[in-house]
């Protein structure tokens, strides 16, 4: 009973103790602004949907390059999306935006 109400005091006793700061530590300087020039629409991308026949294509690009086009097939089929993970202008097809897992594809040795 006395190593329940001893666990229980301890318990109780935590929040109190998290509030205090460690001794030292000093507050973090305020965030400085953003440089003149950049503002939140120069890092939005920039959408063009483009029809072609019965299929809608959304063209996202960023500073005038493409780097992902969305594809909804007519009649309210599944839209897939063409992205250039690399920036060389080939596109790789994927069924949703999930990444999934990537191996890594770096080299470990040589002979």
């Amino acid at each position: 009973m006395r190593r329940l109400m001893l666990a229980l005091l301890l318990i109780a006793a935590l929040p109190a103790a998290a509030d205090t700061p460690p001794a030292g530590l000093q507050p973090l300087p305020d965030v400085p602004p953003p440089p003149p020039g950049v503002s939140d629409a120069t890092l939005e991308p920039q959408v063009t949907i483009v029809q072609k026949g019965d299929t809608k294509e959304e063209q996202y690009r960023i500073n005038g390059q493409l780097y992902m086009i969305k594809v909804t097939p007519p009649h309210g089929g599944t839209p897939y999306y063409l992205i250039d993970s690399r920036g060389d202008g080939t596109f790789a097809r994927q069924e949703s935006m999930d990444k999934g897992i990537r191996v890594p594809m770096w080299v470990i040795h040589s002979f």
